[in-house]
């Protein structure tokens, strides 16, 4: 397949990109540490990246693209921006590792506190998928319960109790559970819909004396972008408190990037514990949850509960956390992303009205969602497994060959950082307008194919 420059009109091929993945496939599982980097759910081989700086990527062959997947998140002030680099470099230089307690990871810690509101202590990890873990280990010791409720389409990490309907990786590869996940394992987590409180209910109903917590994503972000409902995280507060279980915020996708407090802030709903991540390393392997001092001395070696990690408050993301953090206390970076999300979303329904596309566009911030549906608004699941991902592969593979590289899979968000100006977010429009024509002619193309077969035969 070939690939337009976004600067040029020069067309030109990814021979090494494809020569890179067939060497890597050998070394590899599927060629890739993590699966949906292997491009299958939009039915392709991946893109090789070389390097990137502010809002552009350039791959082995030389291409270069707009980059909206931004690392999934962490990237909210572009590739390579100059004051991470500093503080890299400075850190490097005294030491990459101590498995010492440093200054550094007091000073992010307490930056951590003073921006998220549920939080009054805090323990670095180096994952997601640990900070949600260990939370929940945490939550199942205070309250001396078993029991964890998540969301069909919710991903909070590939430990084995939650990778249970999960969304994003595991639903681009149709796996919504995982082989190897013990049954006993998985008959621990209780699944609901998500914004659709009546199915919390129902779980509490039934277990009530030995549901530990609820674990959410406050804005849902591995079925695409999907906003909580009016009164649902409230509602989830209240139910939490009525049946003493505690309520745990996923914020490893919107904490820092929807609001320098996360979620949290910006809906003023307080959960119990909260995990972070994506942003917290400016780009570098970190993350963390935090709860109440009286919550998270629990932890040892204050406590009983153990969680541990040689590399937890690692020098150089504690270096890069910390200069992100500070670019972020300006108030006006979050109203340049506000601003330039809006900019965007009008641009791509202006362009699908034209194109006579049904894409629906869900935001909240610079965090993006696009959807090839009629319907007026996605809010589960089951209505983001709905929509047309056929149509969505094909505007992904359009994109790609003007110059704009999306997250190749129909389940993910969108990521805008402060690189992505009024200029950059009118050349995504550009090639949106062209990619969507594209779109609908296909779909035209698809209809006669199909009106043209005789009956009962089949196009295949």
């Amino acid at each position: 397949m070939e690939t337009q420059n976004p600067k040029t009109t020069t067309t030109t091929t990814r021979a090494k990109s494809e020569e890179q993945f067939r060497q890597a496939v050998k070394l590899m599982p599927g060629g890739v540490n993590s699966p949906v980097r292997a491009f299958r759910s939009v039915q392709g081989t991946p893109v090789f990246i070389r390097e990137g700086k502010g809002a552009v990527v350039t791959d082995v062959d030389g291409n270069t693209y707009i980059d909206l997947v931004g690392s999934y998140g962490p990237l909210i002030l572009g590739h390579a921006p100059e004051t991470v680099l500093v503080a890299l470099t400075k850190a490097a230089g005294r030491g990459t590792s101590f498995g010492m307690p440093t200054e550094l990871e007091s000073k992010l810690a307490r930056m951590v506190i003073d921006a998220v509101p549920s939080i009054g202590r805090v323990r670095m990890v180096n994952s997601g998928t640990e900070a949600v873990m260990s939370a929940i280990r945490l939550a199942r010791a205070a309250t001396g319960r078993d029991l964890v409720i998540k969301f069909a389409g919710g991903y909070h990490g590939h430990s084995d109790g939650l990778l249970v309907e999960a969304g994003s990786g595991a639903a681009t590869l149709g796996v919504p559970s995982s082989p190897g996940v013990p049954a006993p394992l998985a008959g621990l987590t209780l699944t609901a819909t998500y914004n659709e409180l009546d199915t919390v209910r129902r779980c509490f109903e039934q277990h009530h004396e030995r549901i530990a917590c609820i674990c959410v994503e406050p804005i849902a972000g591995n079925m695409n972008c999907v906003p909580p409902v009016k009164g649902f995280l409230e509602g989830l507060r209240e139910l939490c408190d009525q049946h003493g279980a505690l309520l745990i915020f996923d914020e490893v996708m919107t904490g820092f990037r929807v609001h320098r407090g996360g979620a949290q802030a910006l809906y003023d709903v307080m959960p119990d514990l909260t995990c972070l991540g994506k942003i917290l390393g400016g780009g570098l392997p970190c993350a963390a949850y935090g709860g109440s001092g009286n919550l998270m001395d629990n932890l040892a070696p204050e406590g009983p509960v153990y969680q541990a990690g040689t590399l937890s408050g690692n020098p150089l993301a504690m270096a890069a956390g910390t200069a992100v953090l500070t670019e972020l206390e300006q108030p006006e970076i979050y109203e340049k992303l506000d601003t330039a999300a809006s900019q965007l979303a009008n641009g791509l329904r202006s362009a699908a009205r034209r194109a006579g596309v049904d894409l629906l566009i869900q935001h909240v911030g610079s965090m993006f969602g696009v959807f090839f549906t009629r319907q007026k608004a996605v809010t589960n699941f089951d209505e983001a497994r709905a929509c047309d991902i056929e149509a969505f592969n094909r505007f992904f593979w359009a994109m790609l060959e003007r110059g704009v590289l999306m997250p190749p899979s129909a389940f993910e968000c969108w990521f805008l950082s402060t690189a992505h100006d009024s200029e950059v977010i009118e050349r995504i429009i550009d090639a949106a307008r062209d990619s969507l024509v594209q779109v609908a002619a296909s779909d035209g193309a698809s209809a006669d194919d199909q009106a043209a077969q005789p009956a009962g035969s089949s196009a295949n």
